[in-house]
């Protein structure tokens, strides 16, 4: 079998045809594909944690009833003093948690312009995959406009343990219903290497992304 007729029998097997009349060698046998990660919940948070960290993003932990304080010392030590949010976010919990000099702006359709002169976005996600660090937004209430995770220099997005995942097949298949919705797949800020592979940050999205996984209790 030369290379070319490996390849095609490869793609055979990838989309379930049979043979066909370039080869009648029999494909290799299918790889086993994992669509279902082995990992409780507690491991998929800590693997999540582990991957975030790999990519430069900072996470912190808090449980329900600690996320405002979460907030609120996340924004502190950033040193935010205007902050968006989509207005589908828990504004209860993001109210408690502001210091008094933070201004909060709900998201009105705010232009390039001011989101670039506020100081950060807080978001909600739609699914956080463990294996590869990987939050997905799809643009639910929560998460807002795709623009207002792009444009200002710090991203905190809040991570709930229910919307964690193994495996990018098992957000694929949650995200499913919101297949036709624009999907932002986030791993770490923003960040890209010239020829020389150096690296920048920022070129197309948040400098710094923050995360705070929120777990029971």
């Amino acid at each position: 079998m030369t290379s070319r007729d490996e390849v095609l029998s490869r793609i055979r097997v990838a989309i379930g045809s049979g043979s066909d009349s370039i080869t009648d060698a029999s494909p290799p046998a299918a790889p086993g594909y994992r669509t279902l990660g082995d990992l409780d919940e507690a491991q998929r948070l800590d693997l999540l944690a582990e991957r975030l960290a790999d990519y430069r993003a900072a996470v912190r932990r808090a449980t329900r009833p600690g996320l405002a304080a979460a907030v609120g010392v996340a924004l502190s030590e950033r040193g935010v003093r205007r902050i968006v949010v989509p207005a589908g976010l828990d504004l209860l919990v993001v109210l408690q948690a502001l210091p008094p000099d933070v201004d909060l702006i709900i998201d009105d359709d705010l232009s390039p312009q001011d989101l670039d002169a506020v100081d950060g976005v807080i978001t909600g996600a739609a699914v956080a995959i463990a294996e590869t660090g990987t939050i997905v937004l799809d643009g639910s209430p929560d998460q807002g406009r795709r623009a207002i995770t792009l444009v200002p220099d710090y991203h905190l997005c809040l991570v709930r343990a229910d919307q964690v995942v193994g495996l990018v097949p098992e957000a694929v298949d949650r995200l499913a219903p919101r297949s036709g919705h624009p999907l932002t797949w986030i791993s770490g800020p923003s960040a890209t290497s010239d020829i020389e592979l150096s690296r920048v940050e920022g070129v197309h999205g948040p400098r710094t992304l923050e995360v705070i996984l929120v777990e029971p209790g």
